[in-house]
This record gives C-alpha cells, structure tokens and sequence, in this order.
C-alpha cells in the first residue's frame, strides 16, 4: 500500500524540523508528503523548500491563498493526497520510527477498517517525557474497571478520544468524509472519527507510536491530565458511560454532557443531510439517557435537583 502524509503547517518554524525527519527516517518509507502551509509568517515555508529540494518528488508544498484554519486546512491536505493510506500529521510532533510500519500491518490484518487511532507518548518544548495521563489511554482504564468501551457510545454520546495527529485513514473513506462540517468544538480529527464509528470501520491501536508536543503556542492539544490517582479517577468515570452513577455531581456532568452532544448532532443533523438517519438515532438515544439520569438523579436527590432545575432554567444549561 502506498502512503501520504498530510501536514498543515503555520508558524511551525520552532518544531518542523524534528517532525519532519521523524517522518523521512521511518522504518517503512513513505512514498508523499503534502503539505499545505496556512500563510506562516516565519521561517515555516523556508524550512519546506530546502526539504523540497533533499528530496524531490515527495514533498509537494501548497501556500494557501488565504487563511483556512485547522480543519479547512486539513480538508484541503488531504484531498490533494492520492495514496491508498493518508497519514493526518500535525507540525509540532515527532514520529516513533516504525509507525508507518505498524499501521499498515493494522490496516493489512484489519482489511473491514478504514480509520486508525493510535495512542502516544507526550512531551514537551524540550523533548522530556512526561509524567501524565492521555486521553489515549482512557480505554485500558475503563475497561480494567469492568466496563464496556464500546466506541459508538462514547463518540456519539461523550466526547472524542481519537486524536488527528495519531490518526491514519483509506483513501476510500474521503468521499464520506468531505466536506469537513463548520461546528463549535467539532473538529477534523472527532468528525473522522464519528463517521467512521458509524461505518464501524474505527480501530483505537493501543500503541505509543508519536511524541505529542505540549507547548505554549499549540493551536489544540488538550490531551493531557496530571498523572495522579484523582483525576485518573475522574477521567475513567466520566468515560465509563454505562456503570451506575451515584453522586449529584456525577449526575450534572452526565445531563451536561449528554446536553452538549445532543446540540451538536442537532447541528450535524440540519448540516449533513445525506447522514441525517445516524444522528436522528443518536438524538434519540441521547434523549433516552438525558431522561433516564435525570429521572434518577431526582429520585435520589430530590432537593438539590429543584434548586438544580430552577438554575439550569435560568441559566439554559442542561437542557434538551
């Protein structure tokens, strides 16, 4: 299988470089890398010509017209890829060597899937590991507490555990995938993901196979928790969206969340008619569990949940 690399670069002067011999030292070369530039104002486009120029006829460099931002720009980088496997590449990174050899492996033994995850070490501005928790490795906990990580739920009905710079899709799922969708907190990498989900053709590889960079000048990245027995805690419970809840408070994040998301399907909904079937079922189950929390959580604690609901009221929170 021959593969593409999509990179969106801006301002990326400080970090390319790393990333990008990451990339050309693989242990399974790749064969394209696009790269689609968001008009930096540094050495960025400089940095891409003199690789341009060590290795022709891999790299093909786009300065885009106008300012896109991150999911337009990745819309655009990975429409100009042609290979059979797109690897979604962030500026900032840097690769374990065989990455590229793990996901085609994946990819070969898993022929019904069309998207990969993956999970990553993180470091900092220096290269240091760090000592943390990933969103990446909220899988394995849930499931060492005994409950189900079943993707479609937590995707649909939680939040987005599948990062774009760890990610790996077909090029057959493009045609699905494209137009990216314009939505408050949706981006690229959850949009992917979700859709994927919903052709069960999602695959979480539970392998460190990237450096993810924590720096202060990262566009997104909240991927990272303090590595303490709190919040790993925290973290579990609220991705563990089948076990029984039993606080107040656990019963607030559940309807807010469960609130969120049914906004946004709503959204996705009016927007993208042609999958209007999958979120009109994702907007009944998110209807279904918003009632049954919230019936429960005012049997069990009648009092704070008027004072709750006389709040919410006013401040439109939690509602559907």
């Amino acid at each position: 299988m021959k593969t593409s690399v999509a990179i969106c670069t801006y301002n990326g002067e400080r970090f390319l470089k790393q990333q990008l011999d990451s990339i050309l030292n693989q242990s399974h070369p790749v064969d394209e890398i696009i790269v689609c530039d968001d008009r930096s104002t540094d050495s960025t486009v400089s940095i891409l010509n003199v690789y341009a120029e060590k290795h022709p006829g891999i790299f093909k460099i786009h300065i885009n017209e106008q300012n896109l931002q991150s999911v337009k720009n990745f819309e655009k980088a990975i429409s100009l890829c042609e290979n059979e496997i797109i690897f979604l590449c962030d500026q900032d990174d840097i690769w374990v060597p065989n990455k590229v050899e793990r996901i085609l492996k994946t990819f070969e033994e898993n022929k019904e899937i069309s998207v990969i995850c993956t999970n990553g070490y993180g470091i900092d501005a220096e290269n240091k590991e760090l000592d943390i928790i990933s969103l990446w490795d909220i899988p394995k906990s849930v499931r060492a507490k005994g409950y189900r990580f079943d993707y479609f739920n937590i995707l649909n009905l939680i939040d987005n555990f599948c990062t774009g710079a760890t990610m790996a899709i077909k090029k057959d799922i493009k045609k699905d995938i494209m137009p990216f969708p314009i939505i408050d907190n949706v981006h690229h990498d959850g949009w992917i993901a979700l859709v994927a989900v919903l052709q069960d053709k999602l695959f979480f590889l539970d392998e460190k196979l990237i450096y993810y960079r924590r720096h202060d000048s990262q566009q997104v990245g909240n991927v990272f928790f303090k590595n303490t027995e709190k919040e790993k805690k925290d973290i579990t419970n609220y991705f563990s969206i089948d076990r029984e809840v039993k606080s107040f408070k656990e019963y607030k994040r559940f309807l807010k969340r469960f609130a969120i998301k049914y906004k946004e399907n709503l959204i996705l909904s009016e927007k993208l008619p042609l999958q209007s079937a999958y979120f009109d079922a994702n907007l009944k189950e998110l209807k279904k569990r918003f009632d049954n929390n919230y019936n429960e959580m005012t049997s069990k604690f009648p009092v704070r949940s008027f004072f709750l609901e006389i709040a919410d009221f006013i401040l439109r929170k939690r509602k559907i």
